[in-house]
């Protein structure tokens, strides 16, 4: 985290509100709607309520997303039909944290990997960035890629599957 910056009194509470105003940022570069943290016996929780929107009826559930095209997927190859969507995810490699992933290195440079690829146990398979921190995830275990779950540049939460191994 930012080290602390203004702290001011809020009914009675000392309030760093340039952390505050940091992880609202990150609310808006990630997407997310809630953001909680713990610094020892300190609890702060960021979240975003829905704003007014005219002629938006708020009382009606929002239709669910689609899941993500993997980037640069090819159709699935052998296998029954349907296995993209029912599959098995006990080896898929999950996010550790809650972020934004990155397929690239960096902008414009090809991706870590692609669908088919033979990746061996420490290998970088994408990057997960929190708090302006880049974190590689790499491969737990020697494998094939069989799917690519999220898009460059996608907001990812915890535990969230990412990448399918054969």
């Amino acid at each position: 985290m930012a080290e602390s910056g203004k702290n001011e009194r809020v009914a009675g509470m000392n309030i760093d509100t340039s952390l505050v105003r940091e992880l609202a940022e990150l609310l808006t570069e990630t997407g997310l709607t809630e953001i909680e943290v713990e610094d020892g016996d300190r609890k702060i929780k960021v979240s975003r309520g829905m704003a007014y929107q005219p002629g938006v009826n708020f009382a009606v559930p929002a239709a669910p997303m689609a899941a993500p095209a993997a980037l640069g997927e090819t159709p699935a190859a052998p296998g029954p039909a349907g296995e993209a969507a029912g599959a098995d995810l006990s080896h898929a490699v999950r996010s550790p944290m809650v972020g934004t992933a990155y397929l690239h290195p960096e902008p414009g440079a090809p991706p870590f990997i692609k669908v088919g690829d033979k990746v061996k146990a420490g290998d970088t398979l994408l990057i997960v960035e929190a708090m302006k921190v880049m974190n590689p995830i790499a491969a737990t275990r020697d494998g094939t890629v069989r799917q690519i779950l999220v898009e460059n540049a996608q907001p990812v939460e915890y535990d969230q599957p990412l990448i399918v191994f054969g």
